[in-house]
């Protein structure tokens, strides 16, 4: 094709993407994506026909100008997830702190009742836990190796296991709200009864410091979370249960959006913790004081984020 039949038969186009780019409203990632694809086509036959030609050269920088804004648009989104999870979230979810606060006193209470019905009764742990895993743990903890559970399996596909596990638990903790909070609190009782039977089991067998010491690396921030998302599901209850001066369904959306927040707030913290139960907490041969600063940092972690600085931020306005 000669060079004036390429520019007649995109000439159009061209301008089209100039004014497009020129301009300073806000342009869609996919339309800027697409618009860059089809320059650089152009750029690459213009470079091959007509290398060092105008046109060349006008292709040349109009595909600079939409890298640039596709860069642009990238850093905006990054900048705007930064804003979420640093400052708007946080002083949204000041208001909704009492029910983190309710969330963990029933978490704890019922954690303790699970540990007292596992004292009382030795075929508890195997109702909640299933006797192979209660099998397979009393054989390791025999063999001198007690967490040996999890150094099976490969890390990355332990982390990503996990991550969307927990996260699919979450966000059934946080649906459940819609049935009154009581799919939400029975959520919550059945996963606190299972750790409570589960750190009485290691505390029978004589093995308590090395299960806490190992299970919490990942544990600290994966039951906080989980607490959260239950929070998060009796925030959405609330707007069908306590409407307030609204209708309730104008309550129930407004309570609906700021559930969803609270509940997106805790999938970085779910990673985190599929982190480390993937490629941490299988290394049980690590120094002592290096396991507990991990678990340290990260309940200092988990009460700066949902406490300390959501009061920060309210307090600085």
């Amino acid at each position: 094709m000669r060079e004036v039949v390429f520019i007649k038969k995109n000439k159009s186009k061209w301008q089209e993407y100039e004014k497009i780019l020129g301009s300073s409203d806000f342009i869609k990632s996919k339309d800027l994506t697409h618009i860059y694809i089809d320059l650089t086509d152009d750029l690459a036959y213009a470079n091959t026909y007509f290398p060092n030609s105008k046109t060349t050269e006008f292709l040349h920088q109009l595909a600079g100008e939409a890298h640039r804004r596709i860069y642009k648009t990238k850093k905006e989104s990054v900048n705007s997830i930064k804003k979420f999870y640093l400052d708007s979230f946080p002083r949204m979810f000041y208001q909704y702190r009492k029910y983190l606060i309710v969330a963990w006193i029933f978490f704890i209470i019922f954690s303790l009742i699970g540990a007292y019905s596992a004292s009382k009764d030795a075929e508890y742990v195997r109702l909640i836990m299933g006797d192979q895993y209660v099998d397979m743990t009393i054989a390791n903890i025999k063999k001198g190796d007690p967490m040996a559970v999890y150094k099976s399996g490969g890390e990355l596909p332990s982390f990503l296991a996990i991550t969307i596990n927990n996260i699919k638990v979450a966000i059934f903790a946080f649906i459940y709200g819609l049935f009154l909070g009581l799919g939400t609190l029975r959520m919550l009782i059945q996963n606190a009864i299972m750790l409570g039977a589960f750190q009485y089991f290691f505390y029978k067998y004589g093995v308590f410091w090395e299960s806490v010491r190992t299970i919490w690396i990942h544990g600290t921030i994966e039951i906080f979370s989980i607490v959260v998302a239950a929070s998060a599901g009796w925030v959405l209850a609330s707007g069908i249960l306590m409407p307030g001066t609204y209708t309730r369904k104008e309550a129930f959306i407004r309570k609906a959006k700021d559930a969803t927040k609270i509940m997106i707030s805790t999938i970085p913290f779910f990673m985190i913790a599929g982190f480390f139960e993937g490629f941490v907490t299988r290394h049980t041969e690590m120094p002592v004081w290096l396991s507990v600063l991990i678990i340290l940092l990260s309940l200092i972690l988990m009460i700066y984020y949902y406490f300390i600085l959501p009061k920060k931020l309210i307090t600085k306005t």
